[in-house]
């Protein structure tokens, strides 16, 4: 069997969204750190089952102003974009076509943890994310078993995340909105 890498030129001075939105429309997860061009591993099964049991939830339990959505990208500037697992926005009366909102757009942006991707969703995303001034984060655990939702509201003085929560069996918060979501509403039948 002959495996076959995709292999992309760096551009000079380094990637930017604009390279970005010249790649083909392949599905696959594209995000920029300071020019440099970040393609995570594809996510399992358990993965997707997680992001979208939780994105209906949210969207179904949210209030008029908010639309929850999975995989959407947020542009922090040009040279510096992510795809959260999932994410909370302002409804912002858009025509639904876009395909990348900036932070301010953004209320809460989740990440669930998979195989390959254990640094970024609990380091170095969160971190950034808060920079960006996103009120609000959440981390699924997914590897050790059992789900677990790790709840974070931000320090805007200090751009940082402070824990608000770890939750096991319901997921009890007044933030962004009123949430009471029972963890197992969440897992997936097969895992």
């Amino acid at each position: 069997m002959t495996i076959e890498l995709e292999t992309f030129q760096t551009p000079n001075g380094g990637w930017t969204t604009d390279d970005l939105d010249r790649l083909p429309d392949d599905n696959r997860r594209r995000e920029l750190l300071d020019g440099v061009l970040i393609m995570p591993p594809p996510p399992r099964t358990t993965h997707q089952q997680v992001t979208a049991l939780l994105m209906a939830a949210l969207d179904d339990m949210s209030p008029d102003e908010y639309v929850a959505v999975p995989g959407l990208e947020v542009r922090v500037s040009d040279s510096r974009t992510f795809v959260p697992d999932g994410v909370i926005l302002h409804a912002t009366g858009d025509d639904g076509h876009r395909h990348w909102y900036a932070p301010r757009d953004v209320v809460l942006a989740v990440e669930v943890v998979g195989e390959g991707t254990e640094t970024f969703d609990r380091v170095l995303k969160p971190a950034l994310y808060a920079q960006a001034g996103i009120p609000y984060y959440w981390r699924i655990e997914t590897l050790d078993g059992d789900l677990e939702v790790v709840t974070y509201r931000i320090d805007a003085v200090n751009e940082v995340y402070t824990e608000t929560g770890r939750w096991t069996k319901f997921v009890d918060t007044g933030e962004p909105f009123p949430i009471n979501l029972p963890v197992s509403r969440i897992t997936p039948r097969v895992r």
